[in-house]
């Protein structure tokens, strides 16, 4: 999903296409889950006519600066992002040429929540999109200086690149909390939620970016924060500037990325799993519905942990005994970074370019594993793509018995091979005799 290095890209983006623009028309698709606290028609009423100054960002919210309150402030959650139908390049997959992503823009794109049309000339068009509905659009009546001082803004914690980080202040919190400095405990509020994912704590930080502190501060994600030596406190605080600084410099192009990163490494899990260029293994844990890629030659734990692990040790058996008893916990608006494991992965060869933005047309949609049963199938070349809990039908008659025999064929035709209509008789259909 992203995080706080894609939203860098968005209000990069936002500022070179809009600012100092007037909005001349909007159109906003009506989703009372996606307008928080507003409506799409109290939207439309409140931005046409605007004239958009600047756009700011707090971790994973940003907003628009308007000449006048209201203000729009925005959360892409899973699957949300912005389209600019002027700069089809502005989408954070590095994987897709600027040719080919302009050419893949359908206008308006699917899953379309507003869209904006700007004065001044030129086909100048943004659009929201959202295929999963976990995305926010509010609008905040109180002045632009003091939209942080609103919520949702104002129960958020210091964005890392924005605001910066005091580092005292940093490891005391670390000192005070027992609880794990990225994996989920099995059961998640706001009293065990893990460190580096709780906004109230950092904002901005999400799955992949926390996994790229840890790897770089050599910490095991599922060790308890107050475990933590002063040296590797230190090492925490230096880590998470250090990424978040640098992915944000780059705004979030991957390609730019780099090449020591994990994130380099981590996407696409094959059969043979997952390797560092040195060879090490790259393991994925999962508690409380995230999963968590880490090294374990790199990341031994050196204190308690979420699930027990003998510090500095092989923890192969105990996380498999831990894993029996870890449970999934309810995702709510801010809990949806785990879902996007292959989000990343290289596009295959031969695939048509999906890259409009997660909103795009069905052809170009960069969907979700469970996004995608949303997404109709249009292309036979794409059925590689499908969701891997969806049985064609074909699969379904050939799939075989528990005795390894595949079942009879049934016919749809009511007379049975000898002859006899079955409907035209009271007696049973055909087939095995009673006992």
């Amino acid at each position: 999903m992203p995080e706080i290095a894609e939203i860098s890209r968005i209000v990069h983006y936002i500022r070179k296409h809009l600012a100092g623009k007037a909005i001349a028309n909007v159109t906003a698709n009506e989703d009372a889950i996606v307008f928080k606290d507003t409506t799409h028609s109290a939207f439309v009423n409140a931005m046409k006519g605007k004239t958009v100054v600047d756009a700011q960002q707090q971790g994973k919210y940003f907003w628009m600066v308007m000449d006048s309150p209201p203000h729009p402030v925005m959360h892409f959650g899973m699957t949300g992002w912005i389209t600019f139908k002027q700069a089809p390049e502005a989408h954070y997959r590095a994987d897709v040429t600027e040719d080919d992503a302009a050419q893949a823009v359908v206008w308006p794109p699917r899953f379309l929540k507003f869209e904006l049309e700007m004065a001044g000339g030129g086909d100048n068009r943004v659009a929201f999109t959202d295929p999963r509905r976990l995305g926010r659009v509010r609008l905040i009546d109180a002045p632009a200086e003091g939209i942080r001082k609103v919520s949702p803004l104002k129960e958020n914690g210091p964005d890392p690149v924005v605001d910066g980080l005091d580092e005292t202040w940093f490891r005391q919190v670390l000192g005070k909390r027992k609880v794990p400095v990225k994996a989920e405990m099995a059961e998640c509020d706001s009293r065990n939620q893990a460190l580096l994912l709780d906004q109230s704590f950092i904002s901005g930080v999400g799955n992949w970016v926390g996994d790229e502190i840890l790897f770089h501060a050599r910490i095991h994600p599922e060790q308890y924060s107050n475990t933590l030596s002063e040296a590797q406190q230190k090492q925490l605080y230096e880590s998470t500037l250090h990424i978040c600084t640098t992915a944000c410099g780059v705004l979030g192009d991957s390609s730019k990325f780099p090449k020591d990163w994990l994130f380099k490494y981590r996407w696409g899990k094959g059969k043979k799993g997952n390797k560092l260029p040195s060879g090490e293994k790259i393991d994925f844990v999962k508690v409380g519905g995230r999963t968590s890629a880490y090294v374990k030659t790199r990341q031994k734990a050196t204190g308690g942990t979420a699930v027990k692990v003998e510090p500095g040790s092989d923890e192969d058996s105990e996380e498999k005994k831990g894993a029996k008893k870890r449970k999934a916990t309810v995702k709510t608006e801010e809990e949806d970074e785990d879902e996007d494991e292959d989000e990343y992965a290289p596009a295959k060869k031969g695939k048509r370019a999906r890259s409009a933005g997660k909103g795009g047309d069905a052809k170009t949609a960069l969907p979700s594993k469970r996004g995608r049963k949303a997404v109709k199938k249009e292309e036979s070349d794409e059925e590689e793509d499908e969701d891997e809990d969806d049985e064609d039908e074909e699969s379904v008659v050939t799939k075989p018995t528990r005795r390894g025999r595949p079942p009879k064929e049934r016919s749809s035709d009511p007379v049975t091979a000898d002859g006899r209509d079955y409907r035209a008789s009271s007696s049973r259909r055909p087939g095995r005799p009673r006992k």
